[in-house]
């Protein structure tokens, strides 16, 4: 069984970044860990409910077959987690699937990984993909390579679909 881990902010995630691609890949068989910066509760910006089993500093990428960053404004709290950017890097590293929508597009361009790579984000975070290296295209969704990107919750299903099919 494949394992993925859903990087989710405390609060004011986006509760449709969070909970359509995780629906998808367990439909298919995948085993979905949420981490986050706390174990417990976590509320998304809409009053989703969610809860936390790992804390991201304790996670093992070899655990896992791939990494998703789930966007909406409470994101920010990994944008210079050196958690959140190490795992990133691990994960490219190791080939894995790396994926981020909506802003957290941003934690993949300040790891490093995005240098030289197609990839999008929430228009709030395009001076960050450029400072980072990323060829910004503004598209819905971007595949490139290991690294998947999305631009905001109106893609979640289709991001969702992405992750599911690099997997597999």
């Amino acid at each position: 069984m494949k394992r993925v881990v859903f990087i989710t902010a405390p609060k004011i995630f986006r509760d449709e970044e969070y909970y359509k691609p995780k629906e998808i890949l367990e439909k298919a068989g995948i085993e979905v860990t949420t981490a986050s910066v706390k174990i417990g509760d976590l509320t998304g910006r809409f009053g989703y409910k969610t809860s936390s089993f790992i804390l991201i500093s304790e996670i093992v990428s070899i655990n896992f077959d791939a990494i998703v960053y789930v966007g909406g404004g409470g994101a920010s709290v990994f944008f210079e987690n050196k958690d959140a950017l190490r795992l990133a890097n691990e994960f490219f590293k190791q080939n894995k699937p790396v994926a981020a929508i909506c802003i957290a597009g941003v934690i993949l361009a300040n790891s490093g990984i995005l240098k030289g790579r197609k990839a999008t984000v929430y228009v709030d975070g395009k001076e960050a993909l450029l400072r980072g290296g990323a060829d910004y295209t503004g598209n819905s969704l971007e595949v490139d390579g290991n690294i998947i990107t999305a631009n905001g919750p109106d893609t979640a299903e289709d991001f969702g679909k992405a992750v599911l099919n690099i997997l597999q």
